[in-house]
């Protein structure tokens, strides 16, 4: 699916549309440049599934724990730019919490630690239009991820 943000608060209204959607064991994979609108589709996406704190950039830390204001559930936000070798992220002891029913997972720069990542996931591509606008290329990498796909369409555009 595709979808052209015009500004950074169409993509968080996006971002939130998807995070209103996610129940538990997701794991969403963000690639895009610099500056491509990673983290503010991630700030949406936490809003959405209701995070009692907002999402900032985990680039310095790696991973970051959101929770909802009641429940048990989790949000990583977690961020692979300044792996070195992507066996790092095997020391973060993720393959515990991807996919695990009870954590929703945000992976920024994914592509830089594909052993760690589950095979069926949503895979979100950013991409630079001009300096306001993106382009978002969601791919469903599975059948509960296509099946979130398709709640994901009717929710934003009704079909």
């Amino acid at each position: 699916m595709e979808f052209i943000s015009r500004s950074p608060e169409q993509t968080q209204r996006v971002g939130a549309r998807l995070g209103q959607l996610l129940r538990g064991g997701e794991v969403i994979c963000l690639q895009g440049a610099l500056g491509a609108g990673k983290t503010v589709l991630a700030q949406g996406i936490g809003r959405g599934w209701g995070s009692a704190t907002p999402l900032v950039s985990p680039s310095f830390v790696l991973v970051r724990e959101h929770r909802r204001p009641t429940g048990d559930q989790i949000l990583l936000h977690v961020d692979f730019y300044r792996l070195e070798d992507p066996r790092e992220a095997l020391g973060l002891g993720l393959e515990d919490w991807l996919g695990a029913p009870d954590v929703v997972a945000l992976i920024e720069w994914p592509e830089r630690a594909m052993d760690v990542l589950p095979s069926e996931r949503m895979w979100v591509r950013l991409e630079f239009i001009d300096t306001e606008q993106r382009r978002l290329l969601f791919t469903a990498e599975g059948p509960s991820y296509q099946d979130l796909l398709r709640a994901f369409r009717r929710a934003t555009f009704g079909v």
